[in-house]
């Protein structure tokens, strides 16, 4: 369902933060694997582009784009060329290369490296995070082993260094894939572990995750032998442990058979050995039993390097994990093994088993990263789940239990004011600051809560309750996810959002507004501002008392979960 907010300002609160922020945005690299030379961009809705940091902004134009080197070469129609560093694109864009296409509305550097075009976007890390569970995830995950992939996923990110220069992270499997578009299911496992990353005495620990560790994980040092020499955070997180749920689930194996020219074309491409070898053995195994150094010829090489150089050349279901032996057939080699993937962190064949069993995301992070915890992302501090009546209250703030009567309370007067009732506990999470509610909701600076769907964001409970706005910002919010339990994709914005203001005893403007239904509907999803965004309210009550006076209680209701017919509206 469409986003819902409360509107209210809260310059006093947003001051009062003393906190550090956590991290907002990722520069995120797009298509980093093709490399493309030459690219279009078109401008869609508000497109603007500027040649540096502190230029003029200027109308967006459909431009062709050439690297030439480092030098980024660009064309608008009917002229000549022109070149520049970098192009700062903003709005909304479609982006055309290799055969593909797509459209971003996040910020965009363009720039040219080594003869190819550099796309960076600026994507907020909880956008960011739910894409990647998106494009990583497969038809077995449900709700709790998509809570702990987004997890994964976001504690990944935010280590300080992936190996990049000019951005933090790219869109390939050399960091996390990500196909640029997100689902609900993705969307909801992000925002219900907004801001939480793993932790391990108080330091971040590195996290992976791969498709199928063939019933046992791997460490990192086994995997990446430039690791052993890590910190206690990461080699007590990323252990080889055994794991009952991926066997349970099936670990199949596989074979495959290359020839020695296939194998010597994959690793000259990669500089990993020179032509001329003859011998592949297994030299070194790690504690999971997975090859850890090969010996090729008189080379030795990391098992890993070797499955990544025959990936990039040959395909990436040839050689499918590190656990594999190899028998020598004349001028062929056949690897037959198990596993999918690097085997290291948590195994999503097994997490999708464990979610399917009944554990929760928490009881499977505790399996794949043992002595690590959930905590926010900069105070390390887990968050705790505090049940009431009929709403559970998610924070990370002890505190916070004194507040489970008012929101009791308010939840009660929600009941009573709408007559609906939650088919489900509802979840309230509050955030410990201004800052992280921000982050997490992306959410602008006057909004004091967020609902979508069964679950609220608020800013924090002690702020909230010091201003005496907490009954009333609890209660609004509690309407929005009764009145949005009831709705349906037909349900149209206007009817939701009016009834929520009249159950909340907001005022209905004496006049018929001069907005039809639709054009509410429209401002109440795009309110630039604190007074549109209220105006605008207000208008949509106005429409919504007229169904309520007019057809009664229960037909207003049903055509909440129905649609309202064109013909209840034409007398308006």
């Amino acid at each position: 369902m469409k986003r819902i907010a409360l509107f209210i300002f809260l310059g006093a609160i947003c001051a009062a933060q003393a906190e550090t922020p956590p991290r907002a945005t990722l520069r995120v690299a797009l298509w980093t694997l093709h490399r493309d030379p030459t690219a279009s961009v078109t401008p869609l809705t508000g497109a603007t582009l500027q040649l540096c940091e502190t230029c003029p902004n200027q109308p967006g134009k459909p431009l062709t784009l050439q690297a030439n080197n480092a030098t980024l070469t660009w064309t608008e129609p009917n002229q000549l060329p022109r070149q520049s560093p970098q192009l700062l694109l903003a709005g909304n864009w479609r982006i055309a290369a290799h055969s593909e296409s797509l459209t971003l509305g996040d910020p965009l550097r363009i720039s040219a490296q080594s003869g190819a075009l550099l796309f960076v976007a600026t994507l907020p890390i909880e956008r960011y995070v739910e894409q990647v569970v998106a494009a990583e995830s497969g038809p077995a995950d449900s709700p709790e082993s998509l809570k702990a992939l987004a997890v994964v996923a976001r504690s990944f990110a935010l280590q300080p260094r992936h190996g990049h220069a000019g951005f933090d992270v790219c869109d390939s499997t050399h960091c996390q894939f990500l196909r640029w578009r997100s689902s609900p299911q993705a969307h909801e496992a992000a925002q219900s572990t907004a801001g939480e990353v793993l932790w391990i005495s108080n330091h971040r620990a590195e996290a992976f995750f791969h498709q199928n560790c063939g019933g046992r994980t791997a460490a990192a040092s086994e995997v990446w032998p430039q690791r052993a020499g890590a910190g206690p955070a990461t080699q007590k997180a990323l252990l080889s442990r055994e794991d009952p749920y991926c066997g349970r689930a099936g670990s199949p194996e596989w074979s495959t058979t290359l020839s020695r020219a296939q194998l010597t074309q994959a690793l000259s491409a990669a500089g990993l050995a020179p032509s001329g070898w003859t011998t592949l053995t297994v030299a070194q195994r790690g504690p999971s039993g997975r090859a850890a150094i090969l010996q090729i010829g008189a080379i030795r090489t990391a098992a890993e390097d070797f499955r990544l150089a025959v990936g990039r050349a040959l395909g990436w279901n040839q050689i499918r994990s590190n656990w594999f032996e190899i028998s020598p057939q004349g001028e062929n080699f056949h690897f037959h093994g198990r596993g999918s993937g690097h085997g290291v962190g948590l195994c999503q064949t097994g997490a999708a088993e464990m979610a399917g069993a009944g554990k929760n995301d928490r009881e499977i992070l505790a399996q794949y990263f043992p002595n690590a915890t959930a905590g926010e992302e900069t105070t390390a501090i887990p968050w705790q789940s505090l049940p009431g009546q009929n709403f559970t209250l998610e924070t990370s703030d002890p505190t916070d239990r004194q507040y489970l009567p008012a929101l009791t309370q308010a939840l009660a007067e929600a009941q009573s004011r709408s007559g609906l009732h939650p088919n489900a506990p509802i979840a309230v999470r509050a955030y410990r600051s201004t800052p992280v509610f921000r982050d997490a909701t992306l959410a602008p600076g006057w909004v004091a809560a967020f609902t979508e769907g069964n679950r609220i964001a608020l800013q924090p409970l002690r702020i909230l309750a010091a201003r005496r706005l907490l009954a009333g910002t609890a209660r609004h919010e509690f309407l929005h996810a009764l009145v949005e339990t009831e709705s349906t994709p037909q349900t149209p914005l206007w009817l939701r959002e009016g009834l929520v203001e009249i159950w909340s005893g907001e005022p209905i403007p004496p006049a018929k507004p001069a907005q039809s239904p639709d054009a509410i509907s429209q401002q109440l999803a795009h309110a630039a501002s604190l007074a549109e965004s209220q105006q605008t309210h207000r208008a949509a009550a106005w429409y919504a008392s007229q169904l309520l006076n007019r057809h009664g209680r229960a037909q207003t209701l049903a055509w909440l979960r129905a649609g309202v017919p064109q013909s209840a509206l034409g007398n308006f």
